[in-house]
């Protein structure tokens, strides 16, 4: 009889067991989910106070458009939502896809602008400077949209899919390539080398998306430090870093870099402060810069452009008081505000795999500047020229860049060259893609 008993409680107790399986399969497009969203977004969001003080969750059909109707539109272009692994490795350069950029020159013929080294792309050989003539056995007329812009369907990020590519090389000779999308690691350093500018050694330094190297603690770069100490080792004078087309990444590794750039008599002075909501300001903080190596640089030049956007522009604002900063280009895109994920705090949202990243904060530097939503205008306003590999002198911003360094100015042929493209990558992509966009 005690057998009996003993048998049919763990058959009571399997059954429970069974039922807590079912009830906790992930739904992430659920009402719950949309409730924790809203929930989320009154204790975290930047302009909490600007959200509608009631949401009936049901009445819409998806979390991305719940938070499309809720954030607050005149000021944020920049909250999303997307999956825990997408985010996190993302800012580790945990990517998948072919692995390359595109950009259009002044007569909208389209070019090949970065490759990453063990993408699909980079180790099928792309370069910078190739010419997109067709893809998948279309010319780029047939993509055009009726805004303006163009949409190449090349398909989601997925392994597998397989595209076509027919490019005209530097040496006027055409090929077709089909390249199978796959998962790779990204590398933020596309370019670093010393030019001699009259006597001058000047580095140029052209640096991809702030992304930081998995299993490092505290987060740190080690390509940032590989290339600080390339150019320590080499003694440059003056130093061109070229993020006109970074989005953007982790506000550690713009930490990192600032801490590299900033002379040493400026070590300990404020690097920046953040802002929260109301709810939130005991998590307000000052961040002062510690001084890494010896690089002792009163004068940095920034190739920038409308890609160029968060970190990027957090570590050109940071900078500006202490250092003499000029920008060649275009201006930047205008993103003087920052997210951490949110799926931590809550666990409905961290059961279903849902990440939640909406503004949260502001920062501003030591002179207070914080609200740059128009960007920071380029000193000199110079055309792209991506049909010129990296370190090209012919490339025109490097070229710009160059006549600064040694004439303090840009002359006016460069500056006639200038053209704002009417359609950008940036363009092309939202939320986590936008910060690290790549095909």
């Amino acid at each position: 009889m005690k057998n009996s008993k003993w048998i049919f409680g763990l058959v009571i107790i399997l059954f429970w067991s069974c039922r807590d399986k079912e009830e906790i399969v992930p739904d992430p497009q659920s009402d719950l989910v949309r409730g924790a969203i809203f929930e989320a977004m009154q204790e975290w969001y930047f302009w909490n106070q600007e959200l509608p003080a009631v949401v009936n969750t049901a009445d819409y059909a998806s979390n991305e458009e719940l938070l499309n109707a809720i954030i607050f539109k005149p000021l944020d272009r920049f909250s999303y939502l997307t999956t825990q692994e997408a985010f996190n490795n993302a800012f580790v350069g945990r990517n998948a896809g072919h692995g390359f950029g595109f950009a259009f020159d002044a007569t909208e013929r389209l070019y090949l602008t970065f490759v990453y080294d063990q993408a699909p792309a980079g180790l099928d050989g792309w370069q910078r400077g190739w010419e997109i003539l067709e893809i998948n056995g279309k010319p780029l007329s047939a993509y055009k949209t009726a805004s303006g812009g163009y949409d190449f369907q090349l398909g989601p990020t997925d392994p597998g899919i397989t595209n076509s590519f027919t490019f005209k090389l530097p040496d006027g000779s055409i090929t077709t390539r089909s390249n199978v999308k796959a998962e790779y690691q990204s590398n933020s350093v596309l370019h670093q080398e010393v030019i001699d500018v009259n006597g001058k050694k000047v580095g140029y330094w052209v640096y991809q998306s702030f992304k930081a190297t998995a299993g490092q603690s505290p987060t740190k770069s080690l390509e940032v430090d590989e290339s600080m100490a390339f150019f320590t080792d080499a003694g440059i004078d003056e130093l061109i870093i070229d993020l006109r087309y970074n989005g953007g990444g982790s506000v550690a590794v713009a930490e990192q870099i600032n801490n590299y750039l900033i002379q040493a008599s400026n070590s300990n002075k404020l690097m920046y402060t953040n802002k929260l909501n109301s709810l939130k300001t005991n998590l307000e903080k000052s961040v002062n810069f510690k001084k890494i190596g010896s690089l002792n640089l009163d004068n940095l030049i920034f190739i920038t452009s409308r890609g160029s956007a968060s970190a990027s522009e957090l570590v050109i604002n940071s900078l500006n008081p202490y250092v003499d900063i000029t920008l060649v280009g275009d201006n930047t895109f205008g993103k003087p505000v920052g997210s951490f994920p949110l799926s931590s705090y809550y666990n409905t949202l961290k059961d279903n795999n849902v990440e939640l990243v909406p503004i949260t904060f502001a920062t501003a530097n030591a002179e207070g500047k914080a609200d740059y939503f128009d960007g920071f205008p380029a000193d000199f306003l110079v055309g792209d020229s991506p049909q010129f590999n990296w370190g090209n002198q012919a490339d025109l911003r490097l070229a710009a860049a160059l006549n600064v360094i040694e004439n303090g100015a840009v002359g006016g042929r460069l500056l006639n060259t200038y053209y704002r493209p009417k359609w950008e990558m940036i363009d092309q992509f939202k939320g986590l893609k936008q910060e690290f966009p790549a095909y």
